[in-house]
């Protein structure tokens, strides 16, 4: 099986390190690279939220990891890494569903967008309510305090 990704844009923020919390106030642009024209956006700014996928590029290939404690936290139990949202991933692939704020020419600005300063993005998705989730949304306890300050 031969794949082949390539980053269509990139992000832009004030973010240049990666926390686990506070990501509420960061505001991201993402401009399309040069290699991908401008009227890939067309009709961006009819949709509410979009859906980014991107690469941590940052991340060591030789710190993925396939389970652990969710941030080291021994409070919280031993998951497989297909049951937390941790950059460690085995593709290093990171997928956010982000607020548009605005759309000029190549950038669009987003609102609850997780990733740093300088990311490479390989998809962008319009939100479709649905696509979205059917029925309740079932998670364990540990997730709500995980998640607590992470958008604030």
């Amino acid at each position: 099986m031969n794949i082949t990704l390539q980053p269509i844009a990139t992000i832009s923020n004030k973010r240049d390190t990666l926390t686990y919390d506070f990501w509420g106030d960061t505001i991201s642009e993402i401009t399309l690279l040069p290699h991908i024209p401008e009227e890939a956006f067309k009709g961006i700014e009819e949709f509410s939220h979009l859906e980014i996928i991107y690469y941590f590029d940052k991340v060591d290939p030789n710190k993925i990891v396939y389970s652990g404690h969710p941030r080291g936290n021994k409070d919280w139990p031993e998951m497989g890494i297909f049951c937390q949202r941790k950059k460690d991933r085995p593709n290093q692939l990171g997928l956010c569903t982000v607020e548009l704020i605005e759309h000029t020419g190549r950038t669009i600005k987003v609102k609850y967008l997780d990733a740093i300063d300088g990311t490479p993005v390989l998809d962008i998705k319009p939100v479709f309510k649905e696509f979205s989730v059917k029925g309740e949304i079932r998670q364990p306890a540990w997730t709500v305090e995980l998640m607590e300050d992470y958008w604030k």
